[in-house]
């Protein structure tokens, strides 16, 4: 192989192999989304499904038509609610972790919880959270909570429980207790599993919201936007809203790997001129 064709290759770790993995990683995104548009594109031109599935531009015309305020009016109070519900279900599930922790015979108690909130059906919890909470949007926010409690804190759990033994061996040496090896030692190591649960708690947060909606039937959202454009047959409309729902999970998620990244790096002391 002469030397030429070594020099091609780019060394790990510089900066260009960086921008080629991320040209192939996006390259790679962008071929995925233009070949599910044709898709698309295909079977609401050939009317596959008995013509249930419009065509992307039909979309964007049933969201001229409806208007962006109509589409902001309904998702504020659905953002709003899965939001409201991220941060109680997220908190609670990372204080219910730390608190296992500490205290190992809560543990048993602690899973089952989170095993039966994940398991149960949100369409069979719903009746009970109604006659529970009589305020409409209390209910929403509780369903969405519920629906990012396990995944927190299972990935919580895991990642404080991450560290290799000789690091809160040594903090014991030094004195420390439970609570020092946790901050030092635990919390730090386990950043990368608690923002990759919460990342997919994002989404399931915005499901949550929508199925509480669904279920509380409340004035405004797009939860009940969908309910109306099923009935009067809607279908490009339907799709509207199901698109813009899965936007708002995408941006949920988005954000929080932003988070992730900069926390981590934070905490870590990567890229923070530490050695």
């Amino acid at each position: 192989m002469s030397t030429a064709t070594l020099t091609e290759v780019p060394a790990p770790g510089t900066a260009w192999s960086g921008v080629r993995a991320a040209g192939n990683r996006y390259g790679a995104g962008a071929i995925g989304l233009a070949a599910v548009l044709a898709l698309w594109t295909a079977a609401g031109v050939f009317e596959w499904f008995k013509g249930t599935i419009p065509t992307p531009l039909r979309v964007l015309s049933a969201i001229g038509d409806q208007g962006i305020g109509f589409y902001t009016t309904n998702a504020r109070p659905t953002v709003e609610a899965a939001l409201t519900g991220f941060l109680w279900g997220n908190g609670l599930a990372i204080v219910v972790a730390l608190v296992v922790v500490i205290v190992p015979t809560l543990e048993g108690v602690a899973t089952q919880l989170a095993i039966i909130s994940y398991c149960t059906p949100l369409i069979a919890v719903a009746p009970i959270v109604q006659v529970a909470f009589t305020e409409v949007k209390t209910s929403i926010v509780f369903l969405a909570a519920i629906s990012v409690f396990f995944t927190t804190m299972i990935g919580t759990l895991t990642g404080l429980r991450s560290p290799h033994q000789a690091s809160l061996d040594l903090v014991r040496v030094y004195g420390g207790g439970a609570f020092a090896q946790l901050w030092r030692v635990r919390i730090v190591a386990g950043l990368p599993a608690i923002f990759g649960a919460l990342k997919i708690a994002a989404p399931a947060a915005v499901l949550g919201a929508i199925l509480g909606e669904f279920l509380a039937a409340p004035q405004t959202g797009l939860g009940p936007a969908l309910i109306l454009a099923q009935q009067r047959a809607a279908i490009p409309e339907v799709w509207a809203i199901a698109l813009i729902t899965g936007a708002l999970a995408g941006i949920g998620y988005a954000i929080m790997a932003v988070i992730s990244a900069v926390a981590t790096r934070w905490f870590t002391g990567v890229g923070s001129g530490a050695r």
